[in-house]
């Protein structure tokens, strides 16, 4: 029986290689606004974190969402991304 290929993609935090499903995906869209995609289907540019405050907070410790975007993100960006994954991680 043929397995199926798990995709993997490394989170920004901690820099592991992890199943897609079990990260969180945040895009910038083509318009340059950065939010979390929890239908992973969104348009734009798009990089992945763990789930959890310390991955996040080491990759703006980092600037990890700087380079993945080839921009400047500001703190309101932060605040409103931390936001998200609060609410996404009470839907896990």
């Amino acid at each position: 029986m043929k397995q199926k290929k798990i995709p993997l993609r490394k989170c920004l935090g901690c820099n592991e290689m992890k199943p897609k499903k079990d990260l969180l995906r945040v895009v910038r869209s083509n318009e340059g606004e950065i939010n979390v995609d929890l239908t992973g289907k969104a348009a734009g540019r798009g990089s992945y974190i763990c789930s959890d405050k310390e991955c996040f907070q080491k990759a703006k410790k980092t600037k990890a969402f700087n380079r993945a975007y080839k921009c400047n993100v500001d703190d309101a960006i932060y605040e409103k991304l931390i936001q998200e994954i609060d609410v996404s991680e009470g839907k896990n």
